[in-house]
């Protein structure tokens, strides 16, 4: 499997930042790290070699970057609206920055689904939901897709639109909708055992079926916890059956 890490200074961040790639060829899969963890997080914890067949069949290519949770909503010593500020630095670090990396690593626009798990795949769905123009669709693993879960009572504009529980019910303008009923991967998944919180899903699926955008909801059994067995059976098997 080919693995390829670059490094680049961020205008968006002021700061280093670094992104892997693992394949050859084919679509993109971005994936969000979770908490505060770093772009290797998903070699470390096996997850990328529970997906290996489907990136050396160039199934996929596969693409991990860092989080900035500790510099935004992890951080205890920021003011609520300096966490909004980094979480909207981030969003356009990843559309201006990550996506024309990715497209000039697959020499050329492919395909881009986004992952994660626990709070990355709030970002996960987040991204995905805040530019379908840019992104294909959504493996989002035992997430909470409401920001103020991570937000400690701060909310303002900024976070309302990054909080896809708050911002989705109130999206009319058919330009986005129309682009979001289009897509075909949009998945919600999660376990239902310890520290899992499969409700969250649910929710996220009662505001997708309002809006008639497609997805599927998929709540495995309480053998399965927040935890990295349950997500290293958990991708593979959307990557495999889906796709």
């Amino acid at each position: 499997m080919r693995r390829e890490i670059t490094e680049w200074w961020s205008p968006n961040l002021n700061k280093n930042m670094e992104i892997v790639a693992y394949g050859h060829m084919g679509p993109a899969l971005l994936l969000f790290p979770s908490a505060a963890a770093d772009f290797l997080e998903y070699e470390r914890f096996y997850l990328i070699d529970s997906i290996k067949d489907q990136i050396d069949a160039g199934k996929f290519k596969v693409f991990s970057i860092n989080s900035i949770n500790s510099e935004s909503w992890l951080n205890d010593t920021m003011s609520g609206r300096d966490k909004s500020i980094r979480h909207q630095q981030y969003n356009q670090y990843i559309v201006e920055e990550v996506v024309p990396h990715i497209y000039r690593n697959c020499d050329g626009p492919v395909p881009i689904y986004t992952s994660g798990v626990s709070l990355g795949a709030l970002h996960a769905a987040n991204t995905f939901f805040r530019r379908p123009d840019i992104f294909d669709g959504v493996i989002a693993m035992s997430g909470i897709y409401d920001l103020k879960a991570y937000s400690k009572g701060y909310f303002d504009e900024d976070c309302y639109f990054n909080s896809p529980m708050d911002y989705l019910p109130n999206l009319n303008e058919q330009y986005w909708l129309n682009l979001l009923r289009a897509k075909h991967h949009v998945y919600f998944v999660s376990g239902r055992g310890n520290y899992e919180d499969p409700e969250a899903s649910l929710a996220i699926g009662r505001v997708l079926s309002a809006k008639g955008i497609p997805h599927d909801v998929d709540l495995w059994g309480y053998e399965w916890t927040h935890d990295w067995p349950t997500w290293r059976a958990m991708l593979p098997h959307y990557l495999a059956s889906r796709f």
